[in-house]
């Protein structure tokens, strides 16, 4: 029997970071802890580079294609979050009820077939009860998945911040997703990620930066008019790493500048995840 010791936090969002791998009868078996998260098998290729950049494949584990059925065939609307087995994080303006989603995990290409990816259904989409489409304001859902989904070095959960963390300014994180590569411009094939800094919210707030768009429940990140996430790359993570080397992940993008993907003093706007760890917790409870 194999024990380990958790650090256990809102969501399983833990700190035990080791996996299993045991030969019984010589047929070898991964196991990943239910407490495992934000350590990839392949850790992410970390640059500042001015722009995005393919990512190295599977680093971001987390990280999901939402899908609609809108046009007749599956296509990719949002990024997402992978939380548990069952639950993926989005954010609200993702969704709209009269078309179908589905889920597609383990993916580095959107636009080719790959070992290791898994597309489920979504069996529940639960929008926050106070979302307000006009000021962006609680833009976040959680979905249940049609069924469990099992971790592999390709499909890994998320770890998450404890509720109300509040990130310092400056402090380096990445984005991720599969959003246009500029304005007006095509949807990524393969994964994307840019550096982005968090920009404090006393000065994201600020009336010639978001002024009062900008809550006090949302995190901004980018404004430098080069690098930022463009459209597709709603509901994805912004990722940020712990000492310890693990990464929790701390907005869910939301909204950036009408005028285009990259505009000076405009950061990226996610909401924060650490405002709604306790919605969280009721949703996936409740569901």
């Amino acid at each position: 029997q194999l024990q380990q010791s958790c650090h256990i936090q809102a969501l399983e969002s833990v700190r035990c970071k080791r996996y299993w791998n045991i030969s019984i009868h010589n047929i070898r078996y991964h196991f990943i802890p239910a407490c495992g998260c934000g350590l990839p098998t392949l850790p992410p290729v970390l640059s500042r580079v001015v722009a995005g950049e393919d990512v190295r494949p599977h680093s971001w584990p987390w990280q999901i294609s939402l899908q609609s059925d809108s046009s007749g065939r599956w296509q990719h609307v949002c990024g997402g979050t992978l939380l548990s087995s069952e639950w993926v994080l989005t954010a609200a303006h993702c969704i709209n009820d009269r078309y179908n989603y589905r889920v597609e995990l383990g993916k580095h290409s959107l636009k080719t077939s790959e070992e290791g990816s898994v597309a489920l259904r979504a069996a529940a989409i639960i929008s926050h009860e106070d979302y307000n489409i006009l000021l962006s304001r609680n833009d976040i859902a959680l979905i249940k998945l049609s069924s469990s989904v099992i971790f592999s070095d390709t499909i890994m959960p998320a770890c998450l911040p404890d509720g109300g963390v509040v990130l310092p300014h400056r402090a380096p994180c990445y984005v991720t997703g599969w959003g246009r590569l500029s304005t007006g411009g095509a949807l990524a094939d393969v994964l994307q990620q840019a550096f982005l800094p968090v920009v404090g919210h006393d000065i994201c707030s600020q009336p010639d930066w978001w002024s009062v768009l900008a809550t006090d429940k949302m995190v901004c990140a980018g404004g430098d008019g080069v690098t930022a996430g463009c459209n597709g790359d709603s509901g994805g993570p912004l990722n940020c790493q712990n000492p310890d080397g693990s990464w929790d992940v701390h907005g869910v993008v939301s909204f950036g500048s009408g005028q285009g993907c990259n505009v000076l003093q405009k950061p990226t706007v996610f909401t924060q995840v650490s405002s709604y760890i306790d919605w969280m917790n009721t949703v996936m409870t409740n569901y």
